[in-house]
């Protein structure tokens, strides 16, 4: 099978480390093993977030006054360049004699999109109001609280298409491992003549992942994070994983807008646009999930729900890094 694992942001950088290149050599570690076990069997297509990396980049920036702060698009490329280099090293050593390659990918959004008259995605730090209100002034940023405090927020459109699609499609063919579409991608879009710019925004990851695999006629899309799967009821003493689901059932359902909303809403685009089957799950059942094992499988069809046996168990849900 074509297989699009999407990594979450934890694959490189678990919340509270301190954000060092050892401490990233280490977590693509275990990333690695997961895409390994499932690219030995079946044709892998890797997308990755970069939450964590473009907020260090942009504190970097902000650092250097000399220089005026790189735009959104600019840090996403250095943080693709950066991701895709660790990752890349790390399944040559696990898979001797795999091509792998990575790729920059521009994801292209649409000029009107709604989403740029109202930006809601959190980037970068938290600022006090006083400090807030200045950098908005002094940068043109939109601020908004997160909390006690303000944060940028900053458009997150819909992919509308990715420009190195026809690139991809011939690694692809010609068995080479590719890592793109990190962190949703370079959001780019198109003047009236046709070239291509870059725009301050953020592409949801999941998304772009579905997108990508939706073009590429993948049979699998696999979002891997750091809980077990989908739970309905979630926080409740009724919690329970669901095993498998459908579209139409799933909803029924609210899901967190900031974890997992994104990959419920992106697993069922997947299906519904004539993909296999998607399934979300921890980084360490990549394999498993496939086998049926463990994970939650999101199918097209009419089927009826079903739920793992037993009592759930209990999981502490931790929100997407946000960027």
């Amino acid at each position: 099978m074509l297989v699009v694992i999407a990594l979450g942001g934890n694959a490189l950088l678990q919340r509270g480390e301190t954000a060092s290149a050892e401490a990233q050599r280490h977590n693509v570690q275990t990333a690695v093993r997961a895409v390994a076990e499932v690219a030995r069997t079946h044709t892998v297509v890797v997308t990755h977030g970069n939450g964590p990396q473009v907020g260090l980049l942009a504190l970097q920036a902000a650092a250097y006054a000399q220089v005026p702060p790189y735009p959104l698009d600019v840090l996403g490329a250095e943080s693709e360049g950066m991701i895709g280099y660790l990752l890349e090293q790390a399944l040559g050593n696990h898979l001797p004699g795999q091509p792998v390659a990575t790729l920059l990918t521009q994801t292209l959004v649409q000029r009107h999109d709604p989403a740029f008259t109202t930006p809601t995605k959190f980037v970068g730090p938290v600022y006090s109001q006083a400090e807030a209100q200045r950098l908005a002034a002094a940068r043109g940023w939109r601020m908004a609280p997160d909390g006690p405090y303000f944060r940028r927020v900053v458009p997150s459109p819909e992919p509308t298409g990715i420009v190195e699609l026809g690139t991809i499609r011939l690694l692809v063919q010609h068995g080479v491992l590719v890592v793109c579409t990190g962190g949703g991608g370079i959001p780019v879009t198109q003047d009236e003549h046709g070239a291509l710019y870059g725009v301050e925004a953020v592409i949801d990851k999941d998304r772009a992942s579905a997108f990508l695999a939706t073009a590429l006629d993948a049979h699998c899309l696999l979002l891997l994070t750091d809980v077990d799967g989908v739970y309905t009821d979630w926080g409740t003493p009724a919690a329970r994983r669901l095993r498998r689901a459908n579209p139409t059932h799933l909803q029924a359902y609210t899901f967190a807008s900031g974890s997992m909303g994104p990959k419920v809403e992106a697993a069922c685009h997947f299906v519904s646009a004539g993909g296999t089957m998607a399934a979300i799950a921890a980084l360490a059942d990549a394999a498993a999930i496939l086998r049926g094992d463990n994970g939650t499988v999101i199918v097209p069809g009419a089927d009826a729900p079903c739920w793992y046996p037993g009592k759930s168990e209990v999981h502490r849900e931790r929100t997407e890094e946000s960027l």
